[in-house]
């Protein structure tokens, strides 16, 4: 990854009288050697792949695309979490960014008829571009400001679908049947299609964990919790804020634009109603259940996102509930975990199962 960062005479020089202690203490920790966790990353993560890609032929059609919906969810929570957990960005518009990266991979698959392979990345290339528009505008603004400003973003972009010069290509309400690509011809006539699609989600799943992971522990990432830490003392170390800021949003918009892209191949569909303003709100719940800056975090909360309504369907169905009362029981469960969570839990799934293990380990075998 190309440093996005400024080496001004601030950095050059700790001791200067404009950057002071804190700024002097920054710049030093950015100038420090970069781990080489690149291959830390990637051997877990093609192991769990394997495992995952094993577990699927021992799961039924309906299991597998439940495995593909968790995958999507995982690209665009990560590169949330990411945004906000690591860069101190509130977003509020990652499910319209996802509708943008459905639409642009849906039209590459159907009406210009890109392999899957090539829809993909330009899709995601699309919904970066729109993150760099958002994200330069948005550069100024913090706290509740930008999440207003994201705010509008889900409300309103996913309605241009209904757009009277649009409906022709977008589909309008009933939005754009996607053609999802078959398995290949390799894996043999009678491969199931959900098998393959799980395998294809939890494929750019794994590279986006795997490339946010290691994006973290480069001098950008540094750089990112150094601007959430103390904005004012990421400048006087040399730290360019608002190109940053910027950079952030882009990688999170392009990690939506795929996830986005993922679903509507795996629902064969791109539709407003896929995308609406609970969707930006389930995505950012799900990164602060699982823990805000954990991309592991990112997988629970994705989990949760998915299987969670399925349950409270179950629940609901066991103790024979009104249908009104069946619709509203998964938000208001989704508040009362997330209550939770920020009562017992201040870091999350992950932060729990952290404190856990460090308490096991102090403990010792032997008590």
């Amino acid at each position: 990854m190309t440093d996005t960062t400024d080496t001004t005479d601030t950095a050059k020089d700790p001791g200067s009288a404009r950057g002071g202690p804190a700024a002097a203490g920054l710049a030093a920790r950015l100038r420090g050697p970069m781990d080489r966790t690149a291959v830390r990353h990637l051997v877990p993560a093609l192991l769990g792949l394997l495992v995952v890609c094993g577990v699927s032929a021992l799961l039924s059609p309906y299991q597998n695309l439940e495995v593909a919906t968790v995958a999507t969810y995982v690209c665009a929570v990560a590169g949330l979490t990411v945004l906000t957990g690591t860069n101190g960005q509130i977003s509020l518009g990652h499910g319209a960014l996802m509708a943008v990266g459905a639409y642009g991979t849906g039209l590459f698959l159907t009406e210009l008829g890109w392999p899957l392979a090539v829809s993909l990345p330009a899709g995601t290339a699309v919904t970066a571009a729109l993150g760099a528009l958002v994200g330069a505008a948005a550069a100024r603004l913090q706290g509740p400001y930008l999440a207003g400003a994201t705010l509008t973003l889900a409300v309103g972009l996913p309605a241009l679908a209904n757009y009277r010069h649009l409906t022709d290509l977008l589909g309008g309400e009933n939005g754009l049947v996607v053609d999802s690509p078959p398995p290949p011809e390799a894996l043999g006539p009678y491969f199931p299609l959900e098998r393959w699609q799980a395998w294809v989600c939890v494929l750019c799943a794994v590279v986006v964990l795997v490339f946010l992971a290691d994006l973290g522990r480069s001098r950008v990432g540094r750089s990112w919790r150094a601007i959430r830490d103390d904005e004012v003392s990421a400048a006087l170390a040399g730290i360019h804020v608002a190109r940053l800021r910027v950079l952030a949003f882009v990688v999170s918009a392009a990690c939506a634009g795929l996830g986005g892209g993922l679903l509507a191949v795996v629902s064969s569909l791109a539709a407003p109603g896929a995308f609406p303003l609970a969707l930006s709100l389930s995505l950012l719940t799900a990164a602060v259940l699982g823990g805000l800056g954990s991309l592991a975090g990112a997988v629970y909360g994705s989990v949760l996102l998915v299987l969670l309504p399925n349950w409270t369907g179950d629940v609901a169905d066991a103790l024979e509930l009104s249908r009104g009362f069946y619709a509203n029981l998964p938000p208001a469960l989704y508040g009362l975990a997330l209550v939770l969570s920020m009562l017992l839990f201040p870091q999350g799934i992950q932060g729990a199962l952290i404190r856990l293990v460090r308490r096991l380990r102090t403990r010792g075998p032997g008590t």
